[in-house]
Formats: structure tokens, sequence, C-alpha cells
């Protein structure tokens, strides 16, 4: 992928171990293809949770995260795969057709309940893909608050070149 293609966006490693949060920044590469996103993901070694999350050209973001049999991925706006690789590749893995160009609606696709077990319930995860005044960086700062990591990620925003 060439500079010009490049997909604006961030990518983050999230990862908790010992009761603590750790967040890196990935290879913003990985916006333009799914696949180099779970490999990335996938090289992350951790005994306890990993997952990433990636937010794409301030319209929508994704969570990732990979388990023995496979990755659980949520996209929080179907419609993305009309215009994103990344979001078609998503679908795609999920085995959901895209929508039509007549949907107006933002919906996501995919586990809403990928972080239940880490203090985000499914039902608080709906909540907030539903703020769709906010950009994808602050839902994703309201997941990692609600989370835990709230601090680790910030810091790491504010050192990402936006």
């Amino acid at each position: 992928m060439s500079e010009q293609d490049a997909v604006p966006g961030f990518a983050i490693a999230v990862v908790r171990e010992d009761g603590k949060w750790r967040c890196t920044a990935m290879d913003p590469g990985v916006l333009g293809e799914l696949d180099a996103a779970i490999t990335e993901l996938r090289k992350v070694r951790s005994t306890g949770a990993v997952f990433g999350l990636l937010g794409v050209d301030d319209q929508f973001f994704l969570l990732l995260r990979p388990s023995p049999g496979g990755i659980s991925l949520l996209l929080s706006d179907a419609a993305a795969a009309l215009d994103y690789d990344i979001a078609a590749d998503a679908l795609d893995l999920l085995r959901v057709e895209p929508p039509t160009e007549d949907d107006e609606e933002i919906w996501p696709e995919g586990a809403l309940d990928i972080l239940a077990d880490l203090g985000l319930p499914a039902a608080e995860l709906q909540v907030i893909i539903g703020e769709v005044d906010l950009y994808p960086d602050e839902q994703l700062q309201m997941i990692a608050q609600r989370c835990g990591f709230a601090e680790e990620f910030g810091k790491l925003m504010d050192s990402i070149p936006q």
C-alpha cells in the first residue's frame, strides 16, 4: 500500500496482563486490510486479554479480538463497507451482506459482547455505538473508560500524529 492509498485513522493493540493495561500503536497500514490487522494482533503475546481498536477515517471503528478458535470482531457501522475495504472485509468474515446504497441507518455488525468479560456488556456497547454525534475516537475513549484503560488509551492517542 502506498502513502497516497493509506487509510486515515489509528490502530491500537490493547493488552491486559496481571491486572495492568497496556496500549501500543499498531502499524497504520493495517487500516487498509483486515487480514493485516488480525495478523499484527496475533503477534502480540500475552497471557491476558488482547484486542485491537481501529478508528478509521473519523467514520467508524472496529474491535478485533483474536482467540484460539478464530477472531471476534465488531464493526460499528455496517454501511462503512460501501466505502472502506477493511469494513467490507469485516462483513465478509462475518458472512453478512453489505447494506445497500439506500440505507441511511447506522447499525453495528458482529459481536456486541466482544468486551463483556472486561466490564463492557453488549447493551452498553450498543449505547456507545448509538452515539452517532461522536467521532470513533470519542466512542473508543468511552469504551476505554468503561473497561478501565482510559488513561493508557488517552496517553497513546495524544502521541499518535493525527
